[in-house]
């Protein structure tokens, strides 16, 4: 089987370490690497490899394009030019694929050849082969997931160690868990395009990733920590999506978890994703979400499953687009603050639109945890205050069981 790589990164070196860990089981030869500039790898073992020529790359006769670059463009061009040319591909992109997946599935199904994004989600944790081999008999009902390991590595420290988000996000970059702009992560665009990828798989209809409710971790103070510790709690950036009758309801947002859930336990680079189907019951899956090692593997596997034939089903991109309800509609948790408040008139309309509630600072500040029987109540009692000029600014954290 001969394969060309784009892209020399961190995972571009992980799926190479694989191919030779395994050269005597399979056979793969790589024809040429893709890289941007090719003065970097002069003293590279693949240096007779590598070109900056996207040309190089397709006049060879290639089974499989292996895309590990990301973003849009040019990786979109390449691999619809690939599957047009009848070549396999195989890709880590979840932006690309939260974007056009459902263009490329069809192009991929149109000239009978494969599309494979395992590693898309998730780093070495199987999911996708699951929710689209094990599991496509089994209606999947709702999943939640810890699906970004940057937030999560920085909400892990602040919980920990005391340390506020600015200088947490500085530690991450210079690690290398954070990217110099670490827009995508901390805003939660990386954890919705992976949520829409999962939720298109598991509820057969295209959930596309800008519908979901989207509030990243940026915002998050320590005085939200301690009162997450005041009451047994941790905060996640967590994404949830639940398939109702003719729509799908979904977020992602830092929320409240129970010290002792689940969710509670994974911390720093690890990811889960929970499953929850109408025969098999909850399913978990945890692991480590990005790296060398772990993403080079999900990519390697996927190679295999092309060379030994093995197909997925993935036509749900390429059905029609389902809508997404934003706001919870069903009974709910919400820790509410704020800020230079006039308590007692705030105290005063929430006592009067909910029957149960908890104060849980009454100082500089005012934090109540209300017990609601939807979002949209929340949001009519903070409008409410808000209009009235009783706060000089209010949030709101879900909590989430």
């Amino acid at each position: 089987m001969k394969i060309a790589i784009l892209g020399y990164g961190t995972v571009g070196k992980g799926l190479l370490q694989m191919i030779e860990g395994n050269k005597e089981r399979r056979h793969i030869e790589i024809t040429n690497i893709l890289v941007r500039n090719k003065d970097k790898y002069k003293s590279s073992k693949y240096a007779n490899l590598i070109t900056e020529d996207i040309e190089d790359v397709f006049k060879n006769n290639i089974d499989i394009l292996v895309e590990l670059m990301g973003g849009l463009h040019p990786s979109y061009d390449y691999i619809k030019r690939a599957l047009e040319n009848k070549i396999n591909v195989v890709t880590a992109n979840k932006d690309m694929l939260a974007e056009y997946g459902n263009k490329l599935v069809k192009i991929a199904k149109d000239n009978k050849v494969s599309l494979r994004f395992e590693a898309s989600v998730g780093g070495a944790i199987p999911l996708l082969k699951p929710l689209t081999e094990s599991l496509e008999g089994d209606g999947i009902e709702s999943m939640y997931a810890i699906l970004n390991g940057t937030t999560n590595f920085i909400l892990s420290k602040m919980y920990n160690e005391g340390l506020p988000y600015e200088k947490v996000l500085k530690e991450a970059q210079d690690l290398g868990f954070a990217e110099a702009n670490p827009e995508a992560d901390v805003k939660g665009y990386d954890a919705a395009r992976k949520l829409s990828i999962l939720s298109t798989l598991a509820y057969h209809r295209r959930v596309y990733w800008k519908d979901f409710y989207l509030e990243g971790i940026s915002n998050i103070e320590m005085k939200d920590i301690d009162y997450a510790k005041k009451i047994g709690c941790k905060i996640k950036l967590v994404g949830q999506s639940r398939k109702n009758d003719k729509t799908v309801s979904g977020f992602v947002r830092p929320v409240l978890v129970d010290n002792n859930s689940l969710l509670s336990r994974i911390d720093n680079e690890y990811n889960i994703v929970v499953l929850n189907g109408d025969s098999v019951g909850e399913l978990s899956f945890v692991g480590k979400g990005a790296g060398k090692e772990p993403t080079g593997s999900a990519v390697y596997s996927d190679l295999i499953d092309i060379l030994d034939k093995r197909v997925s089903n993935i036509d749900s991109f390429i059905q029609d687009k389902i809508e997404v309800e934003k706001t919870i509609s069903s009974n709910c948790q919400v820790l509410l603050r704020f800020k230079s408040p006039k308590k007692g008139e705030i105290i005063k309309i929430i006592r009067a639109c909910i029957d149960e509630y908890e104060i849980i600072e009454d100082n500089d500040e005012l934090a109540i945890m209300v017990y609601a029987d939807s979002e949209y109540e929340i949001n009519n009692i903070l409008c409410l205050i808000k209009d009235k000029g009783y706060c000089k600014e209010s949030r709101k954290i879900l909590k989430i069981s």
